[in-house]
């Protein structure tokens, strides 16, 4: 037989447990308010482990800080390189996010990326996923299991990222090795460092130290909440092609692109926008077969006004914008049936 307990004994053993059931419901609150973010896996380099390409769940377990940070649940659109997304796959992409971003508890979302097209697919979806709710791109140089693998830590600031109300109604965002970057200006500089990414000839926007979340810059241009192209409404992309201007490059390049169903061409111009005397000539039969061409520069520093040189109409400057980002808005502003004065408009605004 259990001995009886006493007065002075039963009030400790209650206290005790009240103090348990306080503990217990304060830990679950806390758990409750911190941050939710989403972390969707696209595939590259930061998850192609010895044991194979890994999902979303391996990656978030990769990184065992993240349950500190936030809230993070999983999802896996792909698991391969990232050249081996297709356009219908970006589209089918951004469409997801929208969804994602429209639970109304969510409070940021990460994706993960090969780093190769990482700049490309942060500014599509900086372009279609329109909400005020952060999109954080991230990636890795180094595949899991090497000694400086560098996914963790740069998955784990993504996260606190999206988590950031800081971040809030900055549209897409990269993550990468510290630095916070615009998806308009971020490029890959380096295929070697874990420092791969940089903004340019812009600054950054920000960066993560130490787990402190600190956001300086804003991108001045439409995208996210401002942007005027509607995911929903696109069923496939249209074919635009870039070519590179180099000494001789001939035209006939360009009317090639042209018969295999070019809608729209870009040329990574010479410094300013020069082209080779056979690219005009090309560029001449495009935009008489009503093809339109965006002029970008293949300068990293570059900017292309047209006002100079005597520009043949119906070209449009693509300003200090990239060419392989020039492309990717000539796609979707071609997909809303704009004529040539909407596309220099796109090109001023975005």
């Amino acid at each position: 037989m259990l001995p009886t307990l006493t007065a002075g004994v039963r009030r400790s053993v209650v206290a005790a447990a009240c103090l348990a059931a306080i503990l217990i419901a304060g830990c679950s609150a806390a758990a409750a308010a911190a941050p939710r973010v989403r972390l969707v896996a696209t595939g590259g380099t930061i998850g192609n482990a010895r044991d194979g390409r890994w999902n979303a769940d391996a990656l978030a377990a990769s990184a065992p800080n993240l349950s500190e940070i936030a809230r993070v649940e999983t999802e896996t659109f792909a698991r391969g390189p990232s050249l081996a997304l297709s356009l219908e796959d970006w589209v089918r992409l951004a469409r997801r996010l929208n969804q994602v971003a429209a639970d109304a508890d969510l409070d940021g979302i990460v994706v993960t990326s090969g780093t190769d097209s990482l700049e490309e697919v942060a500014w599509f979806l900086d372009l279609t996923v329109r909400t005020p709710k952060p999109v954080v791109v991230t990636g890795a140089m180094r595949k899991p299991g090497e000694a400086d693998s560098d996914g963790p830590a740069n998955l784990e600031d993504a996260v606190r990222l999206a988590a950031s109300p800081a971040a809030r109604g900055r549209g897409t965002l990269v993550m990468f090795h510290g630095l916070v970057l615009s998806a308009r200006d971020v490029e890959k500089a380096s295929t070697v460092k874990v420092e791969a990414f940089d903004a340019g000839a812009h600054h950054p926007l920000g960066r993560v130290s130490a787990g402190v979340v600190t956001l300086t810059a804003e991108n001045p241009r439409r995208h996210a909440m401002t942007s005027e192209f509607d995911i929903g409404q696109i069923a496939r992309l249209p074919r635009v092609d870039v070519l590179l201007t180099y000494q001789g490059a001939p035209g006939d390049l360009a009317e090639a692109a042209i018969a295999k169903g070019a809608r729209g061409l870009v040329m990574a111009a010479a410094g300013a926008g020069a082209l080779s005397m056979g690219e005009i000539s090309g560029v001449n039969a495009a935009l008489k077969a009503g093809v339109p061409v965006v002029v970008a520069s293949r300068v990293e520093d570059g900017h292309v006004s047209l006002i100079e040189g005597g520009a043949a109409p119906g070209l449009i400057a693509a300003g200090d914008l990239a060419p392989l980002k020039a492309r990717i808005l000539l796609m979707l502003a071609l997909s809303k049936g704009l004529d040539v004065q909407g596309l220099g408009r796109v090109f001023r605004e975005y």
